[in-house]
């Protein structure tokens, strides 16, 4: 009789247990984060993205007072904080391209992150990496190509206002010899300098732009050699893809020619010899993006997948001309750059050739942004040689 009821007793607690597990809810704090119970979540729906977290992450491969790609990155961090003032905003500077980037991003985690912002071009494998072992977060990739169920891209179309940049330098320069200093040969960095070398041909056939590659993102000692190298040689107009852009603009400065900037507005440190530059507007983006994950419409991006925000969306811009620059110069830009936005300009209308002479862009054809963040060439005109 006693065994009975304790068979009884013990059924009764089994399916209490089996009941109240049956009750937990999808997306609690307790989702698993890890190994084969991330994926089942995954799999089942029961994780959202971005949402019930308490803090948002973003990871800088440099400074934040870069006066480049790092700085405009963190104004858009702020503007984030601004926003959301019931999230805590972790950053993190000078977080390198490696393993490191994991930890980091998984410390964030540990601290309440569920939406990640890993702003440099390689953190996207190790976020690919965070990303498949936390369904539950959210990330937004700058820069990058390849995406997750929980990982989407975002850049701009720079390129735009870099070639409206060298419409400028084409027209301000006097030799003819613009200098282009750079980091490594990915494809968004062919692509500027093609951009570049475009729009000043346009205005000036003759025009060249010789590229020196620095290996770097940012490397101080290195950008200046390379300025110093190229103004030697009769560059007279000094433009870059590096990540911090004071040293190279200084240079340019201190040894009486002309600069164009990138990333973000350093025309303070050029009174004299600013043209103009090419910058990320990422403040109103940022918000859009968290404000899309925290309410769990989280879809790869601002929309699917990766994301291009455009001159015209205004996520990219140009900055004022100098003062150096003359009233007829500023005025012919401002026409190539409204000529641009309403689509009668269009800068890599083919044909379009590379160094070697070989056709990449048919006649006639008007390539898409995909096939232009694919460049593995430089167009002819640009003097310097690809890194194997």
């Amino acid at each position: 009789m006693k065994w009975n009821k304790m068979k009884s007793f013990l059924a009764l607690t089994l399916a209490s247990v089996i009941l109240l597990a049956g009750c937990s809810q999808p997306g609690s704090n307790q989702a698993p984060t890890s190994g084969s119970g991330a994926e089942a979540a995954k799999s089942t729906g029961s994780v959202t993205p971005g949402t019930g977290g308490t803090a948002v992450g973003f990871i800088f491969v440099g400074a934040r007072d870069d006066y480049g790609y790092n700085q405009a990155a963190y104004l858009g961090s702020e503007a984030v904080q601004k926003a959301f003032p019931d999230l805590k905003v972790l950053r993190a500077e000078n977080v390198p391209e490696t393993a490191e980037a994991e930890r980091v991003m998984e410390q964030m985690i540990q601290e309440g992150a569920k939406i990640i912002f890993p702003t440099s071009y390689g953190h996207l494998d190790p976020a690919l990496n965070v990303a498949k072992r936390h369904p539950e977060v959210a990330f937004f990739h700058q820069g990058g190509l390849k995406t997750a169920d929980n990982l989407g891209t975002y850049f701009g179309t720079i390129w735009e206002p870099i070639y409206l940049a060298g419409v400028a330098a084409g027209k301000m320069s006097k030799t003819g010899k613009l200098g282009y200093i750079v980091s490594v040969p990915i494809p968004q960095v062919l692509l500027n300098v093609n951009a570049f070398e475009l729009g000043a041909k346009s205005v000036n056939p003759d025009a060249t732009t010789s590229v020196v590659f620095t290996g770097s993102w940012c490397d101080p000692g290195q950008q200046a050699n390379a300025a110093n190298s190229l103004i030697d040689n009769g560059v007279d107009v000094l433009t870059q893809h590096q990540d911090c852009t004071k040293t190279i603009i200084e240079t340019a400065e201190r040894r009486g020619v002309m600069s164009v900037g990138y990333h973000a507005d350093a025309s303070s440190l050029a009174p004299k010899g600013w043209i103009t530059g090419s910058v990320w507007n990422w403040p109103d983006l940022f918000v859009d993006m968290v404000k899309t994950a925290v309410d769990g419409k989280f879809k790869g991006s601002k929309y699917e997948g990766k994301y291009r925000g455009t001159l015209k969306d205004n996520v990219v811009q140009m900055t004022a001309l100098g003062a150096g620059v003359p009233d007829d110069v500023k005025k012919f830009v401002e026409t190539k750059k409204t000529e641009l936005l309403d689509g009668t300009l269009q800068p890599f209308k083919g044909p379009i050739e590379d160094q070697s002479g070989k056709i990449q862009i048919k006649e006639g054809e008007i390539p898409p942004v995909e096939k232009l963040e694919a460049a593995d060439y430089l167009v002819k005109g640009v003097l310097g040689n690809i890194p194997k």
